[in-house]
């Protein structure tokens, strides 16, 4: 099978549609044997994340050639990787995060399937700015409707397809993703010596990871904190946006600000020894496409609370905790229940561990060839652990 892949985002982005990108790629090269993976990336000078994606001789990267296409790398990227689809003999292209090429109904003879991670920016529109909200959505209905599949990051994304963009159900397959598999690794006791001491930790502490913005809801987790033991801290993990100052504030009128720490640019290798050494695991947000972490919480053995009207409980599954996003006082219930029940939390961390298995690589590979089977219509054939 010869696919093409949109990967700017898995050779640009750092976080969230990167680490999607980079990891779908990741377990069509380590399974897929018979795979042929075209990525076409618009600039050569922004590739170096791919030195993440596996050695392997399947993956082609394929850059802009003329001198046109160079200096205008979104123009390609929207309009001039079509013309190269039928000459790589592309049988199915593959936009990753939400778009595909505009003028893509003219390589006939590829077939077309988008990922939608989410429509956020259609359900909560004060997020986002307005120019923003347009192109966003004139470059996801317009993948929507052209693409011969789409593939769902969750059965709330895919209502939310439905919902939005009038798609029928029977075009949409719900594949989930995982997560980095260095969060199933335990962290040395040396990196977590190391960790506890660039950020001065004091365990106990709640962990939150995630940008600080306001759908995120951190302030919840701030508004809990005086109905939780004194000696009990949060270390709040993310990219920083005006929200935070609003976090900040609040601490400092309610004379908390020795209670949450937030943290920002804090490295990828050094989150696996925070979730892990965490008591508890905090996602206040309102909503989300998936919730990836909630899932690393629950791969490093961490319990875990989300936030209900969403998608989080698909993400966390039936025995971690959800709370309303307004509901202060649930959620300190919870994290007192949870900090002093050991019977409760060794059942959340066991059961986490077991529900996080779904979203290994075997797994999500079966899932996805499904998909590329199907919409080329081809019999599928699936994997097993022993035949890996």
């Amino acid at each position: 099978m010869n696919l093409g892949f949109d990967a700017k985002r898995a050779a640009q982005n750092t976080t969230g549609l990167g680490n999607y990108s980079r990891l779908m790629i990741s377990i069509l090269a380590r399974f897929g044997n018979d795979l042929k993976l075209n990525l076409y990336v618009p600039n050569s000078k922004k590739s170096q994340l791919l030195q993440r994606l596996p050695e392997s001789g399947q993956i082609h990267i394929k850059f802009p050639q003329n001198k046109i296409a160079k200096l205008f790398p979104a123009i390609w990227r929207t309009f001039g990787i079509t013309s190269h689809l039928p000459k790589d003999d592309i049988q199915l292209y593959h936009g990753l995060s939400g778009e595909l090429p505009l003028n893509i109904q003219k390589a006939r003879h590829t077939k077309k399937v988008v990922t939608i991670h989410d429509l956020l920016f259609l359900r909560f529109p004060q997020g986002y700015h307005f120019l923003d909200r347009m192109i966003y959505n004139f470059k996801f209905r317009h993948a929507c409707k052209t693409a011969d599949h789409i593939i769902a990051v969750s059965e709330f994304t895919k209502r939310e397809i439905i919902h939005y963009y009038h798609i029928s159900e029977e075009k949409i397959s719900v594949v989930y993703q995982g997560c980095d598999k260095t969060f199933r690794q335990p962290a040395t006791e040396e990196t977590k010596q190391k960790v506890k001491e660039i950020y001065h930790l004091e365990q106990p502490y709640i962990l939150y990871v995630g940008s600080i913005e306001k759908r995120k809801n951190l302030l919840l987790l701030a508004r809990s904190l005086p109905k939780i033991a004194s000696g009990v801290k949060v270390i709040a993990v993310g990219r920083r946006t005006p929200y935070a100052n609003e976090v900040e504030k609040y601490l400092d009128a309610q004379g908390l600000t020795n209670r949450m720490t937030l943290l920002s640019n804090v490295p990828f290798a050094h989150l696996p020894a925070l979730y892990q050494m965490a008591s508890v695991f905090v996602y206040p947000s309102r909503c989300e496409g998936f919730g990836i972490p909630l899932l690393e919480a629950l791969c490093s053995g961490t319990p875990a609370i989300g936030c209900s009207g969403s998608c989080l409980e698909e993400a966390g599954g039936p025995n971690s905790a959800y709370v309303n996003p307004d509901d202060e006082n649930s959620l300190a219930r919870e994290i007192n229940d949870i900090l002093t029940n050991s019977q409760r939390r060794e059942k959340m961390i066991a059961e986490g561990l077991h529900f996080a298995a779904r979203f290994d690589e075997e797994n999500i590979y079966n899932d996805l060839m499904d998909v590329y089977h199907s919409t080329l219509k081809m019999s599928p054939t699936r994997i097993t652990s022993s035949e890996i």
